[in-house]
């Protein structure tokens, strides 16, 4: 429920379209005037009249709404969009242009009326979502994707402009699942470099003699399965950005080589002669608190100083809830089917704000996931629960379970006895990946991700880092 009542300045060169705006609109009680000219809505704009929303012809061959939006924008006009009809390439222009909504054609009363609320809404009491504005449609060929409201993150995206042309390096931070590889993109997308690649590598996801393949690449016979010379993920960057993400789990013997590729701008491939100059800006992450892991001896603190020219720091869900409602709806739509997707409760959505999000958005994004695919609030209630180490209100549960319960159990089950497996085959063949991924007859890439998957630890390494 809207404060006052609302008016609205519809804009199309369509007198049809008009017509069924008006009288949409002038249903809902909100006050309605129409503009079939670009000078006629500019001079209205620029004449200070009261309008709390502009409501754009953005259909098939109405270019009108588009220059308008762009010109009102470009004179620091702030009162907020909503795009109407538009097709896919339409929303794309009509975001880049400043739209704050953006309704698909064919659209209808109620469409517009919750768009045009949730537009008027986030102007009077989130003016910070021009943060969100902008991330969507920073780079057309980016797709940055993030999707915020909260003043947490607006400091965030206000970091990533003044640095994103500085061209240093950019330490980004924050725990897992917060955002980190979207921050890296945005630097990329708003640089002199968004023209150039944008290559990204995990750090954790390899073993250091194969992260060292991957970096700088190798030549021909270099070791055991080079067959071919590769050129390596910095090469790749050549005149882009290359982001490194997860940089803390890197061994200190591959952060001397990294260190040197940042001070001399060259290196050599492994098994190779001949130095390799590169152009590549690097960003790197990591969830790890490094001035520890330097105490420990477990990060070269020369390669911190480095790369720590600037640092970002991405907060955590818990610290920015008002995120969460945004990335609900935003969830919904990119995995129900039809881009509808279920209405959630309010008692659901309750939970879901009062809920710490250990996870961070990626642990949002399963639950939100889970609940379009299952379809059922209360199992996601109930994990919920289970979550936080709290009941859940009301009575207990029946005994018996859906169907989708019963799955997600069986799924559970396999996992663990998949977990067994891979465990029983390293103790056998002295935790040697390869021979264990030839005898469980599946790929070297997939035993390391069905690894990380169940969270399988080398007890050695345990061991050393132990000692």
């Amino acid at each position: 429920m809207m404060e006052r009542e609302i008016a609205v300045l519809v804009i199309g060169d369509e007198e049809r379209t008009r017509s069924r705006l008006r009288e949409a609109l002038g249903a809902s009680g909100w006050r309605v005037c129409t503009a079939a000219s670009e000078d006629e809505a500019l001079g209205l704009l620029s004449a200070g009249a009261p309008f709390d929303a502009l409501v754009l012809d953005a259909g098939a061959g109405a270019g009108l709404g588009v220059e308008v939006l762009r010109r009102y924008r470009e004179s620091g006009g702030k009162i907020p969009a909503v795009a109407i009809g538009a097709d896919g390439e339409g929303i794309q222009r009509m975001i880049e242009g400043g739209a704050n909504e953006c309704v698909a054609g064919p659209w209808d009363g109620d469409q517009l009326s919750l768009a045009i609320q949730k537009a008027v809404l986030a102007a009077r009491h989130l003016p910070q979502n021009e943060a969100r504005i902008e991330n969507r449609a920073i780079a057309p060929d980016v797709d940055v994707g993030f999707v915020s409201v909260s003043e947490a993150m607006r400091r965030v995206f206000e970091m990533v402009d003044r640095v994103a042309d500085a061209d240093v390096p950019v330490m980004i931070r924050g725990e897992s699942g917060v955002g980190k590889d979207v921050v890296a993109r945005a630097i990329h997308a708003r640089s002199s470099r968004r023209a150039g690649p944008f290559v990204k590598i995990n750090c954790a996801a390899l073993p250091s003699e194969l992260l060292e393949s991957e970096l700088f690449g190798h030549e021909r016979g270099a070791f055991t399965g080079a067959h071919t010379e590769k050129p390596g993920k910095f090469e790749l960057a050549d005149g882009g950005t290359i982001f490194l993400d997860e940089l803390g789990e890197m061994h200190v013997a591959l952060q001397a080589k990294l260190l040197q590729v940042l001070q001399d701008e060259e290196f050599y491939r492994v098994g190779g002669r001949k130095p390799i100059r590169v152009d590549a800006r690097v960003v790197v992450a990591t969830n790890r608190e490094l001035e520890a892991e330097i105490e420990r001896q477990r990060f070269r603190e020369d390669l911190y100083y480095r790369l720590n020219v600037v640092s970002v720091r991405v907060p955590p869900l818990r610290e920015r809830k008002e995120d969460i409602l945004p990335l609900v709806e935003h969830f919904i739509s990119k995995y129900a089917a039809d881009g509808e997707g279920p209405e959630i409760r309010p008692d659901v959505l309750r939970r879901f704000l009062e809920h710490d999000w250990p996870g961070n958005v990626r642990e949002l994004e399963n639950m939100v996931r889970r609940l379009v695919v299952l379809g059922d609030e209360k199992l996601v209630l109930e994990e919920l629960a289970v979550r936080s180490g709290a009941r859940s209100e009301g009575p207990p549960p029946p005994p018996a379970m859906p169907e989708e319960g019963l799955k997600e159990i069986a799924r559970r089950a396999a996992m663990l006895a998949e977990r067994e497996a891979i465990e029983q085959m390293l103790k056998l063949t002295g935790w040697n990946k390869r021979k264990a991924a030839l005898r469980l007859k599946i790929s070297y890439k997939a035993l390391l991700y069905k690894i990380k998957e169940c969270g399988i630890c080398d007890p050695r390494l345990a061991h050393t880092r132990g000692t």
